[in-house]
C-alpha cells in the first residue's frame, strides 16, 4: 500500500513538472512567462540532485536551461506590448519569482565546492539582469 502511494506521488510530480517546450507552446504570453519561470525552478531542483550525485556536466547543462528559461520568460513578457508600470501584475510576479530564484541560486552556489561555483556564474548573471530589467520596468515603466 505504501509503495503504491509513493509511486502515485512520484507520477504526479512528473506530470506537474513544467518544461520549456510546454512553455513555448502556450499561446497566452503571460502564462508562457510563468511556465518558463517554473521550468527554471524545476531545473534548479534537478541541478541540486545532479550535484549531490557528483554530475557536474548535468549541473552545467541545467544552469544553461535556467538562464534560457528566464530570458525566454522576459522575452514573452516584453512580447505582450504591455507597459509594466500600468499593468504590473504579471511583471511583478516574474520579478518576485526571479528574485527568489536568485536567492536559491546563491544558496546553492555557496553550498557547492569552491572549484565548482563558476558553473552557476553565467546563469546567475542572466537571472540578475532579467530581474533588474523587470524591476526597472515595474518601477519606471516605458517611456512613450
Amino acid at each position: 500500500m505504501t509503495a503504491r502511494c509513493l509511486l502515485a506521488i512520484l507520477l504526479a510530480a512528473c506530470v506537474l513538472q513544467a518544461d520549456l517546450q510546454q512553455a513555448k507552446s502556450e499561446p497566452n504570453l503571460f502564462k508562457r512567462a510563468m511556465l518558463a519561470l517554473d521550468n527554471a525552478n524545476a531545473a534548479l531542483a534537478k541541478a541540486h540532485e545532479a550535484y549531490a550525485r557528483g554530475d557536474t556536466k548535468e549541473v552545467e547543462a541545467l544552469a544553461r536551461e535556467i538562464a534560457e528559461s528566464v530570458v525566454f520568460a522576459e522575452a514573452s513578457l516584453r512580447e505582450t506590448g504591455k507597459n509594466p508600470r500600468k499593468n504590473p501584475k504579471w511583471f511583478k510576479r516574474a520579478e518576485s519569482s526571479t528574485r527568489e530564484l536568485l536567492r536559491r541560486l546563491d544558496a546553492f552556489q555557496q553550498d557547492m565546492d569552491a572549484s565548482d561555483r563558476p558553473l552557476l556564474d553565467a546563469a546567475k548573471a542572466n537571472v540578475q539582469k532579467v530581474h533588474d530589467d523587470l524591476l526597472l520596468g515595474v518601477l519606471e515603466g516605458e517611456e512613450k
